[in-house]
C-alpha cells in the first residue's frame, strides 16, 4: 500500500490526538503530555508545519514544526516534533518519510534550520548535529541537536513555542 504524505486538515485533528497517545505510551521518556502540546501549538497558531501520513485510510504518521529561538535569534528556526507512528508501524519508514518532507519544505520556503531534543543516534540520519553549542533547560546538550539549511550556525539556549512549554 502505497504512503501519502500531506498537509494536516482540521478532520484529521482527532485522529492526531489518538495518534500522538498511541504512539508515545509506550515510550519511558514519555510524560504523557505530546497530544496536549499539539492543541497548544494549534490554539496558539504555533502550529507552522503539520504533516500526516496517509496509508489508505488512516493516519500512520505525524509530525509537527513550530516557530523556536536560539539566542537572540527569533526568525526562521523551527522546532521539530512531537513526531508520531502508529506502534504497529514504527520502524516501517514512516517517521523519517515524514521527517524528511518536513525538512524537505521548510528549507524550500527559506527557514535558517530546525532544532530538537532527542536520539542523536536516530536524528544524525537526517543531518542534525549534537555539538554542544545549544542548551535547553537541564537537558544534556548532546540531546539538544540542531540542522542549518544554510550557512548559520546556531549557538545559544533553545526556547521552543509556548504551547510546547506548559
Amino acid at each position: 500500500m502505497a504512503m501519502i504524505i500531506r498537509s494536516e486538515t482540521p478532520a484529521d485533528v482527532d485522529a492526531i490526538r489518538r495518534l500522538t497517545i498511541a504512539a508515545f505510551d509506550p515510550m519511558r521518556f514519555s510524560d504523557g503530555t505530546e497530544a496536549d502540546a499539539l492543541d497548544r501549538l494549534r490554539r496558539d497558531g504555533d502550529l507552522a508545519l503539520s504533516l500526516v501520513a496517509l496509508e489508505g485510510d488512516e493516519i500512520s504518521g505525524h509530525v509537527a514544526f513550530s516557530p523556536a529561538a536560539i539566542g537572540k535569534t527569533r526568525e526562521g528556526w523551527f522546532g521539530v516534533g512531537p513526531v508520531s507512528v502508529l506502534p504497529v508501524r514504527q520502524g516501517a519508514g514512516i517517521g523519517s518519510a515524514l521527517m524528511q518532507a518536513g525538512l524537505t519544505r521548510l528549507g524550500a520556503h527559506g527557514a535558517k534550520g530546525c532544532v530538537l531534543i532527542g536520539d542523536p543516534a536516530f536524528y544524525g540520519r537526517f543531518g542534525f548535529v549534537s555539538d554542544g553549542a545549544l542548551t535547553y533547560k537541564d537537558i544534556p546538550t548532546r540531546h539538544v541537536q540542531w540542522l542549518a539549511f544554510g550557512s548559520d550556525r546556531p549557538e545559544g539556549e533553545v526556547r521552543f513555542s509556548d504551547g510546547l512549554q506548559d
